[in-house]
């Protein structure tokens, strides 16, 4: 905030977070390729006495264009609240490098494990369309955030 300025907030409404203005959600399109994706902290996974908070993510991939299109590999920037990234390359997702027909859509759910409660994933997907051109698509920076308890 500049200095002398305040902000004003409504006495029930909730502080904003200041660690992270993201959602636990994002959506892009490249290429006429949309890229939805949900997460979910995942307690019955995580054990945050040991340092270890558990993510689930769920990614929905539209082919909105005229042309079929595979994905091939993935490439995530994982971001804890450390600022310590970690880069997952591979090919395809869940083992499935999927073929997407103008229209189709493919779904599917993963996880990530962090030592802090809160960090961020974004990055890319690489896809290749019926003429072999290769190119890659947005996924857009998503928030992973862990409630928090008062005692």
């Amino acid at each position: 905030m500049i200095a002398g300025t305040r902000a004003c907030y409504p006495e029930d409404a909730a502080m904003p977070d200041l660690q992270s203005q993201l959602a636990p959600m994002s959506e892009a399109v490249t290429n006429h390729i949309r890229v939805e994706v949900l997460s979910r902290y995942s307690p019955e996974n995580s054990r945050p006495l040991q340092g270890g908070w558990v993510f689930e993510y769920t990614v929905r991939i539209t082919n909105q264009g005229s042309d079929t299109v595979q994905l091939v590999s993935r490439h995530w920037i994982i971001t804890d609240a450390l600022e310590h990234t970690e880069e997952v390359k591979g090919p395809g997702v869940v083992g499935e490098q999927p073929i997407l027909a103008p229209g189709e859509s493919f779904k599917y759910s993963s996880w990530c494990p962090l030592k802090t409660p809160i960090g961020t994933m974004r990055g890319a997907y690489r896809l290749v369309g019926a003429s072999g051109n290769q190119f890659d698509i947005e996924i857009a920076p998503f928030a992973l955030k862990a409630p928090y308890t008062v005692n």
